[in-house]
């Protein structure tokens, strides 16, 4: 594990008018959201098919100074743990359906100042990540234009070439489209990544869930409505899921932007050192008191934000986030956080 000091020479730069078009933004986006619910409940504005499970995580014990930060500050600490799987979309659908999956976990009994204003005192702490190390998406508006575009598949080549132009329209379909080298047979085989930073006490992150069991080599794509749903819910009949939390750290802004997402931080230029260990036990979802665990965890909120102050979210995409994961727990009356 390295011990070397990380750079502390990051910075972000925020643009006099962003507030207002990230605040713009998120409204547009909870519109969508309430628009979809029609006489019935909200779901999130995006991920809303997911799956929760129980899980317990534990600081590593030969942590370097400089990694020892926020919940990570007491090598071998033990946390209980509340995780999500999900698929990207904003309306469920098949796990057949290429689509970008995601995990979120939720930390209890993280002590510390929180962020949002009127939660400093939860203990609580989320850690959110897709199954692509970095996004074709370089800021918020582009985000929000693809959404509002994909509303309409037939057309969302239409739509975007109108917003963002040709050429990027055809640089982003083409990164939208592209297949995966390897297949996504299964959240518990498959390598989550922030995909966006996070401050680390003076420095900065990405952050990574590397799992501990390989992709079978004749691993095929779900072919049924609920494939990937269900796989979890049978491997955590029998055996645990295991996943590496590793972080990498800001090297300069060519290499390791904090604003343009779009940008992969390679390893080559920043290993990943592991910091701690999630584990998901044993457990049958099929029970009563695992359909209660689920019902609980699809009712909670995951947000990035929520977060001691020394994980900071940062970039435009994150400060984004900040205003949209607001109003979309709000419009579906989102679960308080757990002690």
């Amino acid at each position: 594990m390295s011990t070397a000091t990380p750079s502390t020479d990051w910075r972000e730069e925020i643009p006099d008018d962003e507030e207002a078009r990230l605040i713009r933004g998120a409204e547009l986006l909870r519109d969508l959201q309430r628009a979809r619910k029609g006489g019935g409940k909200a779901d999130r504005a995006l991920h809303a098919k997911g799956i929760g499970f129980s899980a317990e995580l534990t600081v590593a014990a030969d942590l370097p100074e400089h990694a020892r930060v926020g919940p990570f500050a007491t090598p071998g600490k033990r946390y209980g743990a509340y995780v999500r799987f999900s698929n990207g979309s904003g309306k469920r659908g098949a796990d057949k359906r290429q689509d970008i999956r995601g995990i979120a976990v939720k930390l209890l009994g993280v002590e510390g100042k929180k962020l949002i204003s009127g939660m400093e005192d939860e203990t609580t702490q989320d850690f959110l990540a897709i199954a692509t190390p970095f996004t074709p998406i370089r800021n918020a508006d582009e985000f929000v234009t693809l959404v509002r575009a994909a509303e309409t598949p037939a057309l969302l080549p239409l739509k975007l070439a109108w917003a963002l132009g040709l050429g990027r329209t055809l640089e982003l379909v083409k990164a939208l489209t592209k297949k995966p080298a390897v297949p996504f047979t299964s959240f518990a085989t498959s390598r989550f990544w922030s995909a966006l930073p996070i401050q680390f006490g003076p420095y900065a992150i990405h952050f990574s869930f590397v799992p501990k069991a390989a992709v079978s080599p004749d691993a095929q794509l779900p072919s049924t409505d609920e494939a990937l749903m269900d796989d979890l819910v049978t491997r955590l009949k029998s055996v645990r899921i295991t996943y590496d939390l590793q972080v990498q750290y800001f090297v300069d802004a060519q290499k390791t932007p904090i604003e343009d997402p779009s940008v992969e931080w390679k390893e080559s230029d920043s290993a990943f050192i592991t910091v701690a260990t999630l584990v998901l036990g044993k457990q049958d979802a099929s029970t009563s008191e695992g359909v209660k665990l689920r019902e609980l965890i699809e009712a909670l909120s995951f947000d990035p934000w929520h977060a001691v102050t020394e994980l900071k979210p940062l970039g435009n995409m994150m400060r984004a986030r900040s205003h949209a994961y607001r109003l979309s727990t709000q419009e579906r009356g989102a679960a308080k956080e757990p002690r």
